[in-house]
This record gives C-alpha cells, sequence and structure tokens, in this order.
C-alpha cells in the first residue's frame, strides 16, 4: 500500500514538472500568435507529412513532396506540428523514424513560401513556428519519449538539414549528403539547428559547417559525430528496412521501459544537473515495481 502511494505521489509530481516544462518555446509574450501564423502557413500549399504507427512501437513520418525534393510547404509545416502532436499522444509509441519520399530527405523550404513571406516579420513567425514544432519533436518536455533517428537519403538541405539535428540519431545511405546551404541564401538556421548542431558536433565544426556550407557525407558525419553509421543500401525500401532493423534494437522490450530510458538521457541533456538528478529520480520511481521490473525479478535474468 505504502509503495503503491508513493508511486502515485511520484508520477503526480512528474506530470506537474513535465507540465511545467511543456509551455511553449515562443508565447505571446514574444509576439509569437501561433493560429494566425498557422493560417498565413497555411495559404501555401502542396505536398504532406504522413504518419504510420506500426505494431512494434515504430513510426515512420514520411515528408511526402519528391517534385521539389521533399522542401517544407506551409501546409507541410502545420501538417508536421499536427503529426507531432499524435505522437505525443500516442502512448504505446517506442521508436520513430523520419525520412523522405522518392529516396531524397528534405531540401528545406520550399522557396516560393520563402518568396512571399521574405518580409521580416512572416520570416521570424516561420521561425518560431518550426522551432516550436521540433523543439516539440526532440525534447524532454517529456510528451514525446520516442527514440527518433533521421533516415537521410539523398539531400538534407537547409531546413531539411536543421530537422536531422532535432533527432537522436541520423542514419545515412551510401551518396548521401547533409549540408547547411543557409550561407548561399544569406541566412543562418532558424529552425533551432545551429545550437543543435553546436552540441552534437562542437563550436569548431559548426562553425565550418554553417559558414562554409560544406557538404558532408557519410563518412565525414560519423567521423565528426554527426551520424551514427552508414547503412550498406541506397534503395529506399531497402534502407528503410535497415533503418527500422537497426532502430529495433534499442526499442526492444516494454514501452513503458524504452520511453523512461530515453526521458533520463533527454533530462541529463536539458537540465542542469540538480534538476536531472531529480528527474532521474521521479523517472526511475515509475518503472520501480512496475510490471517489467516485477517480471524480471521473477525471471531472475543472468546479466552475460
Amino acid at each position: 500500500m505504502a509503495l503503491a502511494l508513493w508511486k502515485n505521489f511520484l508520477q503526480i509530481t512528474m506530470k506537474r514538472i513535465l507540465q511545467q516544462r511543456r509551455l511553449s518555446l515562443y508565447n505571446g509574450a514574444h509576439g509569437y500568435e501561433e493560429e494566425l501564423i498557422k493560417k498565413k502557413l497555411q495559404q501555401f500549399s502542396g505536398g504532406s507529412v504522413n504518419l504510420v504507427k506500426e505494431d512494434n512501437g515504430i513510426a515512420i513520418l514520411t515528408l511526402n513532396n519528391p517534385k521539389l525534393m521533399n522542401a517544407f510547404t506551409g501546409t507541410m509545416m502545420v501538417e508536421l506540428q499536427e503529426r507531432v502532436t499524435e505522437l505525443e499522444n500516442w502512448k504505446d509509441g517506442k521508436g520513430l523514424i523520419i525520412h523522405g519520399a522518392g529516396n531524397t530527405f528534405c531540401s528545406g523550404s520550399d522557396l516560393n513560401v520563402v518568396k512571399e513571406i521574405s518580409n521580416s516579420q512572416d520570416g521570424m513567425n516561420m521561425c518560431m513556428f518550426m522551432q516550436n514544432t521540433l523543439t516539440r519533436l526532440m525534447s524532454l518536455l517529456c510528451r514525446l519519449p520516442l527514440i527518433s533517428v533521421a533516415l537521410v537519403q539523398g539531400k538534407a538541405f537547409g531546413g531539411g538539414a536543421e530537422l536531422t539535428t532535432a533527432c537522436d540519431f541520423r542514419l545515412m545511405t551510401p551518396g548521401s549528403e547533409i549540408r547547411f546551404v543557409h550561407k548561399r541564401m544569406g541566412l543562418v538556421p532558424g529552425w533551432g539547428g545551429g545550437a543543435r548542431l553546436v552540441r552534437l558536433v562542437g563550436s569548431g565544426a559548426a562553425l565550418q559547417l554553417l559558414a562554409g556550407a560544406e557538404r558532408v557525407g557519410p563518412e565525414r558525419a560519423l567521423a565528426l559525430g554527426l551520424a551514427e553509421l552508414a547503412l550498406p543500401s541506397a534503395d529506399e525500401a531497402a534502407a528503410l528496412a535497415e533503418a527500422r532493423a537497426w532502430l529495433s534494437q534499442y526499442t526492444d522490450g516494454p514501452a513503458a521501459v524504452v520511453r523512461a530510458a530515453k526521458k533520463v538521457v533527454t533530462a541529463a541533456r536539458e537540465l542542469p544537473l540538480e534538476d536531472a538528478l531529480r528527474t532521474e529520480k521521479g523517472i526511475f520511481g515509475t518503472v520501480w515495481g512496475g510490471p517489467a521490473n516485477l517480471e524480471a525479478l521473477v525471471r531472475r535474468p543472468k546479466h552475460k
């Protein structure tokens, strides 16, 4: 009885902490009016963002605008936010693979959209909208504790390169490349990719990639720590199967345990040490004495 009450207390405490942290990166105090921004973006249609949730707990999110190398139109930006919300509500989810249709990842923003919102305010609104969405995709703020993989086939340019940095892992196929081409457009990253890139590869390498708009293939990405694996197949379907198999080794097991592991790691990355330790304690309390823990005790597994 006491253990059950203690677990309930921890769960309530964790829920309150996470609710506080679910606030948007930007809000009205920053001049961010989300519904107005969405209405503006929805004027620029084309493509889609599709989501399939599989029985094994892995979801496949597909950027589908192959005629434009899967560049984000306005409606695709809004759809991405909707898919993230759908994933946040998927309690049985454990993993996520993001890839592009037509054997390429994403070439960033649709230039037709960029031209139409080229004034500073519209650009800032789009920036805040996409930062909010990608922060929700990767952040503890723990509504989306899925282990995420960007499957980079073909080109991941500009905003597409930024999207890869919002995932836990990046897998690259032969001939693929990640390139922060923003400098060629007279820009810098605006979807949070610059800050995330520094955390991934360090400030020196990040400055080289941004200031040089350098092409990063699989071999260099592995050396930089920007990618975890170079897949053997360039075929779209085969590469997706390889990515699914690679991710499955980390999503195998009960959803509650896999999601808890992701939460612990994300808390350590995002929070000061003392806060991360307290968060880890709370997460530990949600699985201690849980079904997976009790089943393991009955099995008495031997660790080799």
